[in-house]
């Protein structure tokens, strides 16, 4: 019995462009939605809907006894609808291909169901009133979308080229740095949850750090992960045709030179609210760009497999049919 995404495809075929635009679409909100989250939590709005699924209680939708602190909750999860929206694009593009990539498809869907576990973790932080260790949980929930819509845009953009020979040592440090920056952005959640920005006026519990340590902590973590990004830079500087590898580690280095002095700046300021918003930008941009470090340098890693020659009959059969 054909899916009603199988019953289409026997019908029509959707171009690599409208994969490539789809995927677009689910990586750029799936960024955006992060930024949002920090919007409601420098705003004090992380309860500005009091309750879940409901904003109220009783409306889906804010009103006008919430206030701006109402809408600005209500407007962050309903771009969780928009995240849908460009997620279920890739879904149908991907599954619209001639020929059919199996792979692709499941790494689409894959989308879907971490925005209905995100949509779940953003229930939970509300129902547990911005409990700090379940807010850390939903920002690395975000971050594993992000991973997903990253490595399905890659997938559908293609990367390097098979053709590069890398020294054995290359793949090792590239996912070292990965691993390093996984861990610099879990530092991050410790200091956001010890620090100020509790996510709403009332008194909100923080995580039981000492937030000048946490700090310190995730600056030493931070100036590790440039240290590594510019050895691997050098290192790829000695390969001959991994030029787009080391646009990405250069591009890598260059991203996280910045979030490092947006970081200092917050420090130094006292945290305004725009630095932080700006600051987790920042950080979804590094993960995004040390993955991009990784795939590039990693070319057969979620690399689309060649159709056999039996595939490839029988979808010119079915086209001809």
């Amino acid at each position: 019995m054909k899916t009603p995404l199988g019953w289409a495809a026997d019908r029509w075929t959707l171009t690599p462009r409208a994969l490539r635009w789809g995927t677009t679409a689910a990586l750029v909100v799936s960024i955006l939605i992060i930024v949002t989250g920090g919007v409601v939590r420098v705003t004090g709005s992380g309860l500005g809907c009091p309750t879940w699924p409901t904003c109220d209680g009783t409306s889906i939708t804010t009103t006008p006894e919430l206030g701006l602190h109402g809408f600005i909750e209500f407007a962050n999860r309903a771009l969780t609808g928009v995240l849908i929206l460009a997620v279920g694009w890739a879904i149908v593009a991907a599954r619209l291909q001639k020929p059919r990539e199996r792979s692709m498809t499941r790494l689409a869907w894959s989308q879907f169901w971490l925005v209905v576990a995100n949509a779940i973790a953003g229930g939970v932080t509300v129902r547990t009133d911005l409990n700090p260790w379940v807010v850390a949980m939903h920002f690395l929930m975000a971050v594993a979308l992000l991973t997903t819509t990253t490595l399905t845009w890659h997938r559908a953009h293609r990367g390097q080229s098979a053709a590069v020979a890398f020294p054995r040592f290359i793949g090792p440090l590239a996912w070292a740095l990965v691993a390093l920056t996984a861990v610099l952005i879990i530092a991050g959640t410790l200091v956001t949850g010890t620090g100020p920005h509790a996510g709403d006026p009332a008194d909100v519990p923080r995580m039981p750090f000492h937030w000048e340590g946490v700090t310190v902590l995730h600056g030493v973590l931070g100036a590790s992960t440039l240290v590594l990004g510019v050895v691997l830079y050098l290192a790829l500087l000695r390969v001959p045709g991994a030029n787009l590898a080391r646009r990405r580690a250069a591009t890598f280095v260059a991203v996280v030179i910045v979030q490092a002095g947006i970081g200092l700046a917050q420090s130094l300021l006292g945290l305004p609210e725009w630095l932080v918003v700006l600051h987790l930008l920042g950080s979804a941009l590094v993960w995004v760009g040390v993955l991009r470090v990784l795939l590039d340098v990693h070319p057969k890693l979620f690399a689309p497999a060649a159709p056999t020659t039996y595939t490839m009959k029988t979808e010119e059969h079915a086209l001809n049919a």
